[in-house]
Order: C-alpha cells, then structure tokens, then sequence
C-alpha cells in the first residue's frame, strides 16, 4: 500500500524559560538528514526517499504570538487528515497545538508517550501558561491524551508531583526505564521526544542539561517496543546553537528515520 508520511517544521522558541535557540532546531535536523553521512533507510528496512515516503511540508509561517497555538493545530489537522506526521521543534509548547491539531482531524485522543528529562506539567510557569515548562498540563486538562506515559524524567519537584497524582500520569525516571518498558500503552500512540530526556553525552545541544538520561539505543528500542499504531510524533528541544559538531541534530535525524520507518511499518 502507498504510505505518505508528513514532516513539517516548528520553529519557535519564544516559550523557552532558559535559552533560546530551538527555532533554528528544524533545518539543523534537515541538514543533518542530507548529510552524506549516512543514508535515508530506518533499522526495520525502509527507504525513507522512496515514492514520497516521507514528506517534507517545510515550516509552519508562526509568528512567535498566542496565533501559533492556532497555526500550528490548524497546519497540524491538515496533515492527519492525510495520515501520520512527524513535527520538528521548536520548544516543547509545540506539543500541546499538534495534539489539539490531532482532535480537529477528528481522532480519537492517543496515547502520550513522553521521553523528557522534566515532566512539563506545570500549571504555568513564570506566569507564563504557553511555557514549554507547561504543555502536558494544558494536553491532560483539555483531554487531549487518553494517558500520558512519561520516561527519563529525573526532576519531579513537589509542584509537578502534585501535577502527576492529579492527571494520573504514568511518570518513570531513567533508572526505571525497565519498568516503564514493560507498561508501554497499548493502542495508537503519539510520541514526543524531548532530547534533554537523553543523557548530554549522547544529546549535548539543548538548553537544559541533565545527567543520568536515556541513551540513543534505549529511545530506539522504546520506539520499536511499543505497540502502536505510531500515529505521530515531534522531536523538540533542541538548540543548535550549544550543540557540538552537529551531535544532537545527528541524533535528531535518526529519530526522525526511525519514527517514519515505525509508522510506514504500522501503516502498511
């Protein structure tokens, strides 16, 4: 069967807390896919340029304003309604508009699958309710997931404790990646993969740096593992402009093949 998945670009970062950088995280990530590198075939035997596998949509127009809540779901909706996507950020804002993008298409909400250092579940932060600090609040509070599963966490404070025990989130840390393997959701499953979830020595270029993370084979294992449908993804996080030697948009890109690989696999 023909499978058509869509990659689309979010560049922003105006929700960052820390540092900016993460707007220019879309084309690193493209240009590390062209690099000679390597090639365009995931692990499980696809070759991603083939008849329009995977679909580049450029970058969404955002405008860094409340109005990129709507561009994004809108573009987003667009892109579901055709079938899987994968959305590059960005800051991790760009999560919450995707999923409400998924319920305009008129899917049913997913499961939430969420590689992270942090737990994004504040009710605000800094005031600030859009803050990349905050998305998987508005996602749980607007019943945009059927549960959310959150691995690699590793800086669970009292506020976001609070944040798990409210909307039941399934919540591991990277010492318990065992567990968390063995209570993946079962159905449809939408990832986000923030690449400070990973340990620094695999993921040097982001804006917050954690030590004690996931490695690169572990996220590719989680991906394989799960037992899906995949039906959509967004790699966000990372800064470009602290990484070194392209390492984290290296990384970045092999996401971005293996994901596609897992939902041509799904699809067909």
């Amino acid at each position: 069967m023909s499978v058509t998945i869509s990659l689309l670009g979010l560049p922003t970062d105006v929700n960052s807390s820390h540092l900016r950088g993460p707007a220019t995280a879309p084309a690193a990530i493209r240009a590390s896919l062209a690099s000679g590198s390597s090639n365009m075939w995931s692990e499980n035997g696809w070759d991603l340029e083939s008849d329009g596998l995977l679909r580049d949509r450029g970058d969404a127009a955002l405008t860094e304003s409340p109005a990129d809540l709507d561009i994004i779901a809108d573009a987003a909706a667009g892109l579901f309604a055709e079938g899987p996507a994968i959305f590059l950020g960005g800051d991790h804002f760009v999560s919450w508009p995707v999923l409400e993008g998924l319920r305009r298409a008129g899917h049913p909400a997913p499961h939430l699958v969420h590689i992270d250092a942090h737990p994004d579940l504040y009710p605000d932060f800094d005031g600030n309710p859009h803050s990349h600090a905050s998305p998987m609040a508005r996602i749980m509070e607007g019943g945009l997931a059927a549960s959310l599963t959150q691995i690699g966490v590793r800086t669970i404070n009292a506020t976001q404790k609070g944040q798990i025990e409210l909307y039941g989130v399934n919540a591991f840390t990277a010492r318990q990646y065992g567990a968390a393997m063995a209570a993946l959701p079962k159905g449809p499953v939408y990832i986000s993969i923030d690449l400070d979830g990973l340990d620094p020595a695999y993921a040097p270029g982001v804006s917050h740096h954690e030590p004690g993370g996931l490695s690169v084979r572990e996220v590719l294992d989680l991906i394989d593992r799960l037992s899906g449908p995949v039906i959509g993804a967004d790699i966000v996080e990372l800064n470009p402009v602290h990484d070194i030697n392209g390492m984290t948009a290296t990384v970045a890109a092999k996401l971005v093949k293996e994901l596609a690989g897992r939902m041509a696999q799904d699809r067909a």
